[in-house]
């Protein structure tokens, strides 16, 4: 199963160090059955974007968190075996937790499929959206634009064998 973990480049520097992401339960995205229901799509091309897209706004709310982070969004697609990543089935529908999963212990570097980053031309837009990001979840539809300022920049797509390189972004 593929899942999409949330960093920041220092989470990515950290796991590139240690060689795993996160040392117990992990936080990631997936297509899950509730996606699938709120998507209205059969096209897994589809939904894994979505599930991409939701570890993306995860990963803004790390950097949201991290005032020294580099402004730009973390995600690692990783598999997992069946069954590793499993979904809240109390959060249902709750449109904050669409796609999460938990897996439980840590998920090994090498597993990683791809990262993907922001350009560095998203890095005002993210930071923007980041100092707007708990606005935008009061409800302020101005921050909530800000926010999506931010959801407009598409993450690049960077093989494993680049992570080294993406690491020294954050330095």
């Amino acid at each position: 199963m593929r899942v999409y973990v949330p960093l920041t480049l220092p989470g990515l520097a950290e796991a590139y160090k240690t060689g795993e992401l996160g040392a117990g339960s992990l936080v990631a995205y997936a297509v899950t059955p509730a996606l699938r229901e709120w998507y209205l799509s059969d096209d897994i091309e589809e939904l894994e974007y979505a599930a991409l897209n939701r570890a993306a706004l995860a990963s803004l709310r790390l950097l949201a968190a991290d005032a020294d982070a580099v402004r730009r969004r973390v995600v690692v697609a990783v598999d997992v075996p069946d069954g590793a990543a499993v979904a809240d089935p109390d959060r249902g529908l709750d449109p904050s937790a669409l796609g999460e999963v938990r897996i439980a212990g840590g998920v090994a570097l090498g597993k990683a499929a791809a990262v993907h980053v922001d350009a560095g031309d998203a890095e005002a837009d993210v930071a923007a959206a980041a100092q707007a990001l708990q606005a935008a979840d009061g409800g302020d539809d101005d921050a909530q634009f800000v926010v999506d300022g931010a959801e407009d920049h598409e993450l690049l797509w960077y093989a494993t064998q680049e992570i080294p390189n993406l690491v020294g972004l954050g330095g």
